[in-house]
C-alpha cells in the first residue's frame, strides 16, 4: 500500500515516513512544501512531491496519483495567524479531502486537535479557537463523504521519545503523548481496516499501540 503522508515535513510526518518506509507491507510518498525538504525522505527512500496547500485541488490530486491511501498530519503551526490557520488547516484540509476523491483514492485518514466537538469552540480560549473551529469543520466534512476515513485526535503533543505505549477511546480525559507515538498510532491505524470509519482520541497510557488500536 502506497500511503502519501500530507505535512510529511512536520515532526509527526517525519516519523511516519519513517516507519513506513522501514516496514516491507507500506510504501510513502512525501508531500512537501520545499524542495529543500527533501533530502530527509531521500535519506530514508521515500519518494517526494513538491505541492503547497495553498494550490488548488487539481495540484494536491496530481500528488495523489498512485497512492492507496493519504495521511493529513499538516498544520499551520502555533506562529502562525488566523489566516494561515484557514487556509492550512481548514482549507488545505478540505482541499486534500476533495483531492482524494479527484485521484480515486478511497482511504483518508486525519490527524486532528483532541477535541473537535461543537462545545469545545466555545470553550476554548479566544486565541486557540479558530484552530478547533477549523479542525471542527474539517473533520466533519471528511465525515459527510464516502471515503474510508479515520479520525485521529492526539492529546497534548510532545517531543519526548515515544513509548509505544497509548491509550485509546473516543473520549478520553485530557493528556499527552509524544508526537512518535501518535506516528506510531496513524501507522498502526493504516494497517487496520477496523478503524475505517471511526474517530479516536489517544494520550499516553500502558497498552501497546497494536493492542489499543485493534480494540477500537
Amino acid at each position: 500500500m502506497k500511503v502519501l503522508v500530507v505535512g510529511a515535513n512536520g515532526q509527526i510526518g517525519k516519523h511516519l515516513v519513517s516507519f513506513i518506509q522501514d516496514s516491507d507491507r507500506l510504501e510513502a510518498k512525501a508531500m512537501i512544501r520545499k524542495q529543500e525538504q527533501a533530502s530527509f525522505f531521500e535519506n530514508v527512500g521515500a519518494e517526494t512531491v513538491v505541492v503547497d496547500l495553498e494550490d488548488d485541488i487539481e495540484t494536491i490530486a496530481g500528488a495523489a496519483e498512485g497512492v492507496d491511501t493519504i495521511v493529513f498530519t499538516a498544520g499551520s503551526g502555533p506562529h502562525t495567524g488566523k489566516d494561515k490557520t484557514i487556509m492550512i488547516d481548514l482549507d488545505g484540509a478540505v482541499k486534500t479531502i476533495e483531492a482524494a476523491k479527484v485521484a480515486g483514492v478511497k482511504r483518508f485518514v486525519m490527524i486532528s486537535s483532541f477535541d473537535t466537538r461543537r462545545q469545545a469552540i466555545q470553550d476554548a480560549p479566544p486565541s486557540f479557537a479558530p484552530y478547533v473551529a477549523a479542525k471542527h469543520y474539517a473533520d466533519e466534512w471528511l465525515k459527510r463523504t464516502d471515503l474510508d476515513y479515520t479520525i485521529i485526535h492526539p492529546g497534548g503533543l510532545t517531543n519526548d521519545k515515544g513509548t509505544g505505549k497509548v491509550k485509546v477511546a473516543s473520549e478520553l480525559d485530557r493528556g499527552q503523548i509524544p508526537r512518535e507515538d501518535v506516528a506510531r498510532v496513524i501507522f498502526a491505524s493504516l494497517e487496520n481496516e477496523s478503524t475505517i470509519g471511526k474517530e479516536f482520541q489517544v494520550v499516553t497510557g500502558t497498552t501497546s499501540v497494536e493492542e489499543a488500536v485493534s480494540s477500537i
